[in-house]
Formats: C-alpha cells, structure tokens, sequence
C-alpha cells in the first residue's frame, strides 16, 4: 500500500517539514496562485480586460514583463514584491523600478 504524503510530513521532524512547506511556497505557479485566490481563467481574465485565452498563455509562459506579473496577482487581491538574494547578505526588496533612463 502507498504511503500517504501528509503521513510522510508527519513523521518528520518540524523544521524539515517547514523547510520542505517554505520550498513548496517558492514553486507555485500563476495557475497555483489563481486557484489559491479561487478565480477562474474567465473571471481572471474580465477583471484584466483581457481574452480567457490570454490568461491561458500567460500561465504557460516562463518569461514576462513585471508590470504583467504585477497586474495579475494585483487582479487577484495581492501585491507583487521583489527581492533580491545574495550569499551572506540580508534578501534586499526592490520598491521601485526606475522608468527613466538606463543603467550604465
């Protein structure tokens, strides 16, 4: 018989179970997340102004801009943070991007 993935995290100890929860958290996915906020494709969609099938595109795909990031999970009640992680270093979160001009 199959064991169980929920018994499985229960016989570990706490922090391996968290460390493995934190993890899980860092993979989810637009679609995930969209669930999570229990919209659909369709109602997702009519709140952007946007096409079901643009929603569906945009939960495939690997690389997009920040601003539709942004507008998707802010769609879904959310706020979009960014952080940058460097070794030996405290994570650093970027409140805002620059518009004008470009990084020399």
């Amino acid at each position: 018989m199959a064991k169980k993935l929920d018994d499985i995290l229960a016989a570990m100890p706490k922090q391996r179970r968290s460390a493995i929860e934190n993890r899980a958290m860092e993979l989810a996915t637009l679609k995930d997340l969209r669930h999570a906020s229990e919209k659909t494709q369709k109602e997702l969609a009519e709140l952007l102004g946007v096409g079901q099938d643009t929603i569906s595109r945009l939960e495939k795909r690997s690389d997009m801009l920040l601003s539709t990031l942004r507008h998707y999970v802010e769609s879904m009640g959310g706020e979009l943070e960014l952080v940058a992680q460097f070794p030996n270093r405290p994570p650093v979160v970027i409140k805002h991007l620059s518009t004008l001009g470009s990084v020399k």
